[in-house]
């Protein structure tokens, strides 16, 4: 059996097609990842490769349906199309095989016939239909050594969301044609490591697996997908934000360690001091932008009433220089101190994003950990704000404590109370810009 095909990975393919070698000329070996014992080669010879149908206890089946786009062809009298890989945003526009000049009517062209065949599926109304729907895995071809052909990159797995039928112009004539479009959302494999197991198109080449025993081995979005249908893709789409946002495990001191005491201790400490903790939320905060190499005024904290999502305000200055060799920055600071295991919201990150102006910056400082949505949501939609979780918080604290005290956390929160010298005010945040 082949081994795992990896979003982004180089592969080789060699116009000899042994499985044999594990890689070829520095590169995985395609028809070694692809191997499945028993069964033909998976080829990519053609833009749109259907894998044989297959007749199983639950009916017929197409194990996959393999698509390579040529972008060196794209323009050609061959290719006048241009396909669309956004894999970023989880979204590929590919462009079927009717050609001009094709004697055929449009949608039975041998591509267009298996991408038709898999949207009617991909549509399916039901789990148990869907069940049974092709998964299309995507190639693009890439150039190497100064050659365009041989080597392919993998971009994912795909679900038909729409199609389109339209003409086009194309061939030495110049002539117009009818072919189709299709509309391919890309499927998250966060929870696979961004990678498909070629064990699972193995089984759905195998007539003698149902195919829920098929779907066991598929990817988890995958899977979700067959449950709930189309209504779940937006969910379900690959987007490269994801790469960016912290599982909430991942956010919390390892259970027992000194990282967690240490933490359990904060909270402890400044539950029900709101102010005392905005103080020492406003220093971290102050410690991490000067961290970066830019220079930052502390400001002021806000009043208790009517602070409207912000409970310190701080400059950020950048550039270096006077005039037009710098300029500077509002900041907005969110604390909150919360138990530890407390998950803040998208709802509560955006009640400081909407306090924000044209060239202010926000801070959220918390003892809790935020929610992998409310990241989502903050990377996509480029919400201009810093998240400082409490593992984030315990680390720049005890690196302070060991600058200045010996290492006594104690001794360094004590030191940041008494000495604040920070006004708290109901002063509008821009008058920082003045001081």
């Amino acid at each position: 059996m082949g081994g795992k095909l990896r979003v982004g990975q180089v592969y080789r393919y060699a116009s000899g097609k042994d499985p044999k070698p594990e890689s070829l000329d520095g590169f995985p070996n395609f028809h070694h990842v692809t191997h499945s014992s028993g069964h033909k080669r998976a080829l990519l010879e053609a833009g749109i490769n259907g894998m044989a149908k297959v007749s199983t206890p639950d009916g017929i089946r197409r194990p996959a349906i393999l698509i390579r786009s040529s972008p060196w062809k794209a323009g050609t009298e061959q290719t006048p199309w241009h396909d669309v890989f956004d894999m970023d945003n989880g979204h590929v526009r590919y462009f079927g095989d009717h050609k001009a000049g094709s004697s055929v009517p449009p949608g039975t062209t041998t591509g267009n016939a298996a991408l038709l065949d898999a949207f009617t599926d991909h549509q399916g109304r039901t789990a148990d239909e869907r069940a049974a729907a092709t998964p299309l895995l995507l190639f693009r071809a890439v150039p190497r050594n100064g050659k365009p052909k041989g080597h392919v990159a993998f971009c994912g797995l795909g679900v038909i969301e729409r199609t389109e039928r339209l003409v086009q112009w194309g061939g030495r004539e110049h002539t117009p044609f009818v072919n189709y479009v299709y509309d391919i959302a890309l499927i998250d494999l966060t929870s696979e490591d961004d990678t498909v197991d070629w064990e699972w198109i193995g089984a759905r080449r195998d007539e003698g697996v149902s195919h829920a025993q098929a779907l066991n081995l598929a990817p988890r979005a995958w899977r979700e997908w067959v449950k709930h249908g189309s209504s779940a893709l937006p969910g379900l789409r690959r987007r490269v934000a994801r790469a960016q946002v912290a599982k909430v495990r991942d956010q919390r001191p390892k259970p027992g360690s000194g990282e967690a005491a240490d933490l359990e201790t904060i909270y402890k400490y400044f539950d029900g001091r709101k102010h005392d903790f905005e103080a020492l939320a406003a220093a971290v905060a102050a410690r991490v932008l000067r961290g970066a190499g830019h220079g930052y005024v502390e400001g002021w904290l806000t009043r208790r009433s009517g602070d409207g999502g912000a409970d310190f305000v701080g400059r950020l200055d950048l550039g270096g220089g006077s005039g037009l060799a710098g300029t500077s920055l509002v900041v907005l600071g969110q604390a909150k101190c919360v138990k530890p295991d407390t998950l803040i919201t998208a709802e509560q990150i955006a009640r400081v994003v909407a306090r924000l102006r044209r060239g202010w910056i926000g801070v959220y400082v918390t003892t809790g950990a935020y929610s992998e949505s409310a990241q989502t949501e903050m990377v996509e939609d480029q919400y201009p704000i810093i998240l400082l979780n409490g593992t984030s918080l315990v680390a720049e604290l005890r690196s302070m404590a060991r600058d200045d005290h010996g290492g006594d956390l104690a001794a360094c929160i004590e030191h940041v109370l008494a000495g604040r010298e920070v006004a708290i005010t109901n002063r509008r945040p821009e008058e920082i810009l003045l001081q």
